[in-house]
């Protein structure tokens, strides 16, 4: 069971995580654009790190779906609540932004939908079909929920043809009751197994944060567990405290961990870990891709 002691103290933001915002004006520009066609970004709603450097390259994670998730995961800062009704019109706007901006990569991802009785997974793949038609030539990646365990949910979304199916495990299972009270570890890799059997020819990957009171050895176990349901890609991130009504900080990882967990995930048969202190789940996700589709095990 998880250690359920307060932590009291919040650690001292060490020096490799001191990272400069350098502000642009193309940054500001892009959230214009996104908030004329009413469209939100998961680099926002969870006040991600890179925001200024993904949006200044000209990268950003779509979050469909709406911007109010029906589940309270203690890690994250997207609101939560009763969520209002689908916007329809939001599928053909993500699509017109992507094209707009060019994209040659396209990040989906979404809140949790638990109200819907699909999950949302309609409107998911509805999203992969217009931005697909927009840019016939971009890859396209999908960040999903669990759909509740529901394997059509998942099955409609991969149909719909991306070339990334991601889910994410985020913690170790020692502390999901913590961490994600309202999902259950085993569910979230059958995700990524049925995935993985379903469409073999579309990369699985899957992320999670480190820096919740896992130890070293818990990590190893996760990312075997993905191993055995067939994930192609790991994510290692440090977790960063986004709010104040948010979990507290545990650790802050050295980066010499992260070295240690990327060597051993390549040796278990990953195509690619990803893993740093400011890594996320859709950093750095065009190149993450291309490196696991090119490289292949052990780069």
């Amino acid at each position: 069971m998880e250690d359920l002691v307060q932590i009291t103290t919040r650690p001292r933001l060490p020096v490799w995580l001191r990272k400069p915002q350098t502000r642009f004006e193309s940054v500001q520009a892009l959230k214009n654009d996104l908030r004329r066609l009413e469209l939100h970004t998961v680099c926002e709603s969870a006040r991600c790190p890179n925001i200024h450097e993904c949006f200044h390259r000209g990268a950003a994670t779509f979050m469909i779906l709406g911007n109010v998730c029906t589940r309270g995961c203690t890690f994250c800062s997207v609101p939560k609540g009763h969520p209002e009704a689908l916007d329809e019109r939001e599928p053909a706007n993500v699509a017109r932004m992507a094209a707009a901006m060019k994209l040659s990569y396209v990040v989906l991802t979404s809140v949790n939908r638990d109200d819907l009785p699909d999950g949302g997974s309609r409107h998911f793949a509805e999203t992969v079909t217009a931005v697909r038609l927009a840019l016939p030539s971009a890859r396209i990646e999908v960040l999903t929920p669990d759909f509740c365990g529901d394997f059509d949910a998942v099955a409609r979304v991969l149909d719909a043809g991306p070339d990334v199916f991601n889910h994410n495990m985020e913690t170790i299972a020692r502390l999901y009751r913590g961490v994600r009270p309202q999902a259950v570890y085993r569910q979230s890799l059958a995700v990524l197994a049925f995935a993985r059997r379903h469409r073999p020819n579309v990369l699985t990957k899957s992320g999670l944060m480190v820096g919740l009171g896992e130890r070293p050895e818990e990590v190893n176990v996760l990312l075997e567990d993905l191993r055995d349901a067939g994930t192609e890609v790991a994510t290692i991130g440090q977790y960063l405290q986004p709010t104040r009504r948010n979990r507290r900080v545990a650790e802050y990882v050295r980066p010499e961990q992260y070295d240690a967990w990327r060597d051993y995930g390549l040796s278990i048969g990953f195509k690619h870990v990803f893993a740093g202190p400011f890594v996320r789940s859709s950093y750095m996700a065009d190149l993450v891709s291309h490196q696991a589709t090119t490289c292949g095990s052990g780069n």
